[in-house]
């Protein structure tokens, strides 16, 4: 390609659990290494040295098979790779937002302060022009009121006029 190396792309969340988890498990194994095996097994560890390393080897493949296998589970009852995937995407989603995320503050007051205030301050402009609109309304239906109102009295003017000429 003519572009140069690819972008770094950042490893997922799965991604990142499970190297957490491998690196745990080797921590794990480490901690629980085989001298200290042997320094718990002393006596057996004389009599039988490579019995007891073969102890220790199929101790520590089970317990890694084991803890493997529970974390495997976990990650499957709370549908963990799915809300990695998931949460992933609504990061790779908010990289272009220019607006800074909401944070809570810890103080429910302040919370709901810095979240209404500005949509009620939003709500207030639209009730004011609305307001404004309808009074400008009125202020019309109220003059083609008293226009129809000066109409009619002239009309009764011309009647009153007409019926007395004409009587």
């Amino acid at each position: 390609g003519a572009g140069g190396p690819a972008p770094f792309a950042a490893p997922g969340r799965a991604q990142v659990f499970a190297t957490v988890v491998d690196t745990f498990l080797e921590k794990l194994v480490a901690a629980g290494s085989y001298q200290r095996f042997v320094n718990c097994y002393r006596c057996f560890y004389k009599l039988q040295p490579q019995l007891t390393r073969s102890i220790y080897d199929q101790f520590i493949s089970q317990l890694q098979a084991s803890i493997k296998e529970e974390i495997q589970e976990v990650k499957k009852e709370g549908n963990l790779e799915g809300l990695f995937s998931s949460l992933d995407k609504i990061v790779e989603e908010a990289k272009d937002r220019e607006e800074p995320a909401w944070r809570p503050s810890g103080i429910p007051e302040e919370d709901v302060r810095s979240t209404m205030v500005p949509y009620f301050l939003k709500h207030r402009s639209y009730l004011r022009r609305v307001l404004r609109e309808k009074e400008e309304e009125n202020r019309k239906v109220a003059e083609s009121v008293l226009m129809g109102r000066d109409r009619i009295a002239e009309l009764q003017q011309l009647i009153q006029a007409r019926q007395e000429a004409w009587q």
